[in-house]
C-alpha cells in the first residue's frame, strides 16, 4: 500500500483537529470531501473516480512505486471542513539531491485560516520528522497530473486534466507562510483565427521545413499504444530543462499510455523529424469534462461509453503539449507542428483550443502564442514554503 500509516495523533486549534487517515471511512471522507465543497460552483468538474482514486494513493497507481503519501482531514465539530495530503516524492528528490521537497497536495478547505493552518501545519511536521523543511504545491501529486491553484479564470470550467480551486485559496495559502513559485498560463484561441494564423505562420513555416527537411505525420493508428509511449518518452526528453520537471517513469509512462489510449483523436496527434530523426510532438486532447460532469465522474458501468460516443462532436481541444528535443528547439519545428494542425482542426470542425499549461517563465511560448492572437484565458500558481519566511 503506497499510503503510510501515522500513529494516531491529533493537533488541536481553536475547534478544529487535523488527524492523519487510517481508515476506510476515513479514506471515503477524503475522497468525497470535493463533493461537498463545490456543490454550488457551477464550474466544477469531478475528477475520474478510479483514477483520481489511485493518484490519491488508495489504490494502485504507478506514481507511487517512488513515492509515499500520508492523508489528513480536518474536522469541526464531528464534520469534515478539509483535507490534505503530504507527498514524498523520491522521485524528485533523486533529481534534485541539492534541494530536497516535501509536497502537499489534495488540499480542499472551507474558507477558514484556522483550517488551512491546522492541515498545512500537519504537513510540515511531518515531514519534519523525515527532516526536510521546504514544502511546494499543491501537487495532485506531481506536476504530470493536476496541481496548482487557480488564481485567475474563475468563470468558466476547467478544460480536461486542468483544475479547479476557489479565489480564497491563495489568500490561505500565502497566509500560512507560502509564497508563490511559479505560475502556469492558458492561452485561448478561437477558429476565427485560424486564416489570420496560417497567414502568419505559413511562409515562416514553409521555409523551416523546407530548410531542415521537417516532415510531419500524424500518430500511426496500427500500433495506437506504442505511439502512445513514444510521445510521451519524447515528453520527458524535451522537458529536461523545464521547471520543477520530473521525468515520468516508463511504468508511469505505460499506464499513463493506456489511460489515453481511447481518449486521443490520431489526426491531432503529430510528429516531426528532421532529417529523418524524431524532433518532436503537438499532443491535443478533446474537452470532455462536459462529458464527465455529466457522469460525475463515473466510467462504470456505462460513463465511458457516454464519455467517449462520438467524439468528434467535441468541439474544443486542449493543446496538451507542444514538445520539441533540445537540440532541434530553435530551428522553428514547433512553428512546423502548429502549422500542419490547423488544417486538421479546421477539417475536423474544431472551435476553439485552449493552450495550457504554459510557464509564467517561458517567455519563447507565450510570445508565440500571444503573436498568433490567442488569449490569456486563466493562470494557475504554485508556491513554496521554507521556514522563516512570513510563517505562522
Amino acid at each position: 500500500m503506497s499510503v503510510s500509516i501515522e500513529p494516531a495523533r491529533t493537533r488541536r486549534r481553536s475547534t478544529v483537529s487535523v488527524t492523519p487517515v487510517r481508515t476506510w471511512r476515513q479514506r471515503r471522507e477524503f475522497f468525497h470531501f470535493p463533493w461537498k465543497l463545490y456543490e454550488n460552483d457551477p464550474n466544477w468538474v469531478p475528477p475520474l473516480r478510479g483514477e483520481n482514486w489511485g493518484l490519491i494513493g488508495y489504490g494502485r497507481h504507478p506514481f507511487y512505486e517512488a513515492a509515499e503519501a500520508q492523508t489528513f482531514l480536518a474536522y469541526r465539530g464531528g464534520e469534515v471542513v478539509g483535507r490534505v495530503s503530504a507527498i514524498l516524492n523520491h522521485a524528485h528528490n533523486r533529481e534534485f539531491p541539492s534541494d530536497p521537497l516535501g509536497f502537499f497536495g489534495f488540499f480542499e478547505a472551507i474558507d477558514d485560516q484556522d483550517v488551512a493552518d491546522e492541515l498545512l501545519g500537519a504537513v510540515r511536521d511531518w515531514f519534519a520528522q523525515r527532516d526536510i523543511h521546504v514544502l511546494r504545491g499543491p501537487a495532485n501529486p506531481s506536476l504530470t497530473y493536476e496541481f496548482g491553484v487557480l488564481i485567475e479564470g474563475h468563470d468558466t470550467p476547467p478544460t480536461f486534466m486542468l483544475s479547479h480551486t476557489p479565489l480564497y485559496y491563495d489568500r490561505l495559502i500565502e497566509n500560512f507562510g507560502f509564497r508563490k513559485s511559479q505560475d502556469m498560463l492558458a492561452y485561448t484561441g478561437h477558429v476565427s483565427q485560424m486564416p489570420e494564423l496560417d497567414g502568419r505562420l505559413g511562409q515562416i513555416a514553409d521555409q523551416v521545413a523546407e530548410r531542415y527537411d521537417v516532415q510531419i505525420r500524424s500518430m500511426d493508428r496500427a500500433n495506437f499504444r506504442s505511439e502512445v509511449e513514444m510521445f510521451l518518452q519524447m515528453y520527458n526528453a524535451s522537458m529536461v530543462l523545464t521547471w520543477g520537471f520530473v521525468p515520468i517513469s516508463p511504468s508511469e509512462v505505460r499506464h499513463i499510455g493506456a489511460s489515453l489510449r481511447f481518449l486521443i483523436d490520431p489526426d491531432l496527434a503529430l510528429a516531426a523529424t528532421v532529417e529523418g530523426k524524431p524532433a518532436g510532438v503537438i499532443l491535443c486532447l478533446p474537452d470532455f469534462n462536459p462529458r464527465i460532469k455529466r457522469i460525475d465522474g463515473r466510467l462504470f458501468p456505462f460513463g465511458f461509453l457516454r464519455m467517449l460516443h462520438r467524439k468528434r462532436d467535441i468541439k474544443r481541444v486542449r493543446v496538451l503539449a507542444i514538445n520539441v528535443l533540445p537540440e532541434f528547439q530553435r530551428l522553428g519545428v514547433g512553428l512546423v507542428l502548429m502549422r500542419s494542425l490547423v488544417p486538421r482542426a479546421a477539417n475536423l470542425g474544431l472551435e476553439e483550443a485552449e493552450f495550457s499549461w504554459v510557464l509564467e517563465s517561458n517567455e519563447m511560448a507565450r510570445l508565440g502564442l500571444e503573436k498568433g492572437g490567442a488569449k490569456h484565458t486563466k493562470t494557475w500558481r504554485m508556491y513554496d514554503y521554507r521556514p522563516g519566511e512570513g510563517e505562522r
